[in-house]
């Protein structure tokens, strides 16, 4: 039976691949690796199982994701508008308690001082101690901590009001330690600044604080306040006034730095993970920065963007994620940029931080591939046949 040369040619293969323990390999083949498995966790395909969104980009949707999505300092805390907010006194803060007295021989001024001005009297500095009270003399104990001093010094006016002469009591922090602010992260000179009635704002701090040691644009300001957590971004806050908010004694502010990169796959001019620098990227940035699309090798109606997209993103489109747990949905975002206009809305769509870029190599490339194995196949054939005459005829002519 006559044996066409294709057939022969699969027949090769086969036997090629059958024996291919013994090929040359850098490693275990990946049969090898999952024979030899105690145990196996698998699924059915071998599929990963995450469900995903695929959004096409197109003109409609381009409006929600123009720009990285930031939160609000002014919105979660107020405090932007209107006057600062209120300097109790606290815990650790030293204060010094000064009693005016109308006249010479009352309690505090003795009868021989006779009528002179600044009749009064300074008490030694003291700390507000750990249970928030300072002592005064034929007053006692004042509970001192979280009241405003206007408010403590009322009270020891009338407590000592029927035993001096019309006391009026002054009291003047000397330093102050409940009343400061703590910044911390990427600064030139972290510390605690103290905060004063004038009123301070966020950047009034950071600036005490020796300002950003990071590029502006891949910084992040975090607030933390009474258990309560709001982050912006310093281009945000430098640029919108109502963001720059007061702030207030105990909070902790925390400058970070973010490092935003994203990947790029498949079909690009290179292959590798990129950095935003100090600037904000666009589809078509990013796919410009890794090289743009091969010729010989990418589908240009096939450019993908992978990322996770939050919930109410997702709803506002119109979509129904009902189906997906969690508030950050997995989202493949897809590019025809075989259509002119495409190019446009790259101009338009903004990367994030982590996004995958992945460009499909086009069906032609594939069938490419598959003909050079069908043509590798058929030349090692032939090579063999050549080969085993010739070895045929030196055997004979060494017997002879």
């Amino acid at each position: 039976m006559l044996v066409s040369k294709a057939h022969f040619s699969v027949a090769i293969l086969a036997a090629a691949l059958s024996g291919c323990t013994a090929l040359p390999a850098s490693g275990p083949a990946p049969r090898a690796i999952e024979g030899q498995a105690a145990v196996k966790l698998s699924s059915e395909g071998k599929k990963v199982g995450i469900d995903y969104v695929l959004i096409d980009i197109n003109k409609s949707i381009l409006s929600h994701f123009k720009s990285d999505v930031a939160t609000s300092l002014q919105g979660g805390f107020g405090g932007g508008r209107g006057g600062p907010p209120g300097i109790p006194l606290g815990t650790g803060d030293t204060v010094e308690v000064s009693i005016f007295e109308a006249q010479a021989g009352g309690l505090f001024i003795p009868a021989d001082a006779g009528s002179r001005p600044g009749n009064y009297i300074t008490l030694p500095p003291q700390q507000i101690d750990s249970s928030g009270n300072i002592s005064v003399p034929y007053a006692g104990r004042i509970a001192a901590a979280g009241r405003p001093k206007e408010q403590v010094e009322q009270e020891i006016e009338d407590l000592l009001a029927n035993r001096a002469i019309e006391p009026q009591v002054v009291i003047t922090v000397s330093s102050s330690r409940s009343s400061q602010v703590a910044v911390l992260g990427d600064v030139n000179s972290p510390q605690k600044v103290t905060v004063t009635s004038a009123g301070e704002r966020v950047l009034d701090v950071i600036s005490t604080a020796g300002g950003l040691s990071s590029p502006g644009v891949e910084t992040n300001i975090t607030l933390h306040r009474r258990g309560r957590t709001a982050t912006i971004s310093y281009e945000k806050l430098s640029k919108t006034p109502a963001e720059n908010i007061f702030v207030a004694p105990g909070d902790t502010i925390f400058v970070d730095r973010e490092r935003r990169t994203y990947l790029a796959f498949g079909a690009s001019g290179t292959n590798g993970r990129y950095d935003f620098e100090e600037s904000s990227l666009t589809l078509a940035d990013a796919l410009a920065k890794a090289g743009g699309l091969l010729d010989s090798r990418a589908d240009p109606a096939q450019v993908a963007l992978y990322r996770s997209v939050d919930r109410k993103t997702l709803q506002a489109l119109g979509i129904d994620t009902s189906a997906f747990e969690g508030d950050s949905i997995p989202v493949i975002f897809r590019a025809n940029l075989r259509d002119p206009s495409a190019f446009f809305a790259a101009q338009q769509f903004a990367m994030q931080d982590k996004d995958i870029l992945y460009i499909s190599n086009s069906d032609s490339v594939e069938l490419t591939k598959f003909l050079s194995i069908v043509n590798s196949v058929s030349s090692t054939v032939s090579g063999v046949s050549s080969d085993a005459v010739t070895t045929r005829d030196a055997v004979r002519e060494l017997t002879d």
